[in-house]
């Protein structure tokens, strides 16, 4: 396994309710209106964001770093009924934060989190091929790629951009 360098100054990631989503919603909201990353609809608002990563069994985390939030991850199981022992979990850095590491401490720290809820595994149901950061990060923590579905996501600069499926056992 690669060596996962720290982040540059103590990450502090804290989970957070439904009122505090707004402490994260600049990160959300940019990451997704990028249309690179996400499949949610670019223009969803800060109330669609906050239902979607708050509500139970949804839980929403985020990193502070030098006082400012940097970060935010959404835990959740990836199925419902049988399928609830699997976990998924979606991981978001501000653009100004990237490349020091947030992004693998937060997956560390979700693994962490998942383990302590019973979850047995944790699946990404859709990495974008193109976004070749995360899949380095995530392939430093054990995921794996289990498969790949073409040209799934409309990517706002590439077009129709294969994603693939990341699964590791916890």
């Amino acid at each position: 396994m690669a060596t996962i360098p720290p982040p540059t100054a103590a990450l502090d990631v804290r989970e957070i309710g439904p009122d505090q989503f707004a402490l994260v919603w600049p990160i959300f909201h940019v990451i997704v209106a990028e249309g690179e990353t996400y499949m949610y609809d670019p223009a969803m608002t800060l109330e669609q964001a906050r239902e979607l990563w708050t509500r139970p069994p949804a839980r929403c985390f985020a990193a502070w770093q030098a006082g400012e939030v940097v970060g935010t991850y959404c835990l959740r199981p990836n199925q419902a009924g049988l399928g609830d022992h699997v976990a998924n979990a979606g991981y978001m850095v501000a653009p100004a934060a990237r490349g020091r590491g947030i992004a693998r401490a937060l997956c560390a720290h979700s693994l962490d989190v998942a383990r302590q809820a019973g979850f047995r595994a944790m699946q990404f149901n859709s990495v974008v091929a193109s976004n070749e950061a995360a899949i380095r990060a995530w392939t430093s923590h054990g995921f794996v790629i289990v498969g790949r579905v073409p040209s799934a996501f409309r990517h706002r600069r590439l077009g129709p951009t294969d994603v693939v499926v990341m699964h590791r056992f916890l």
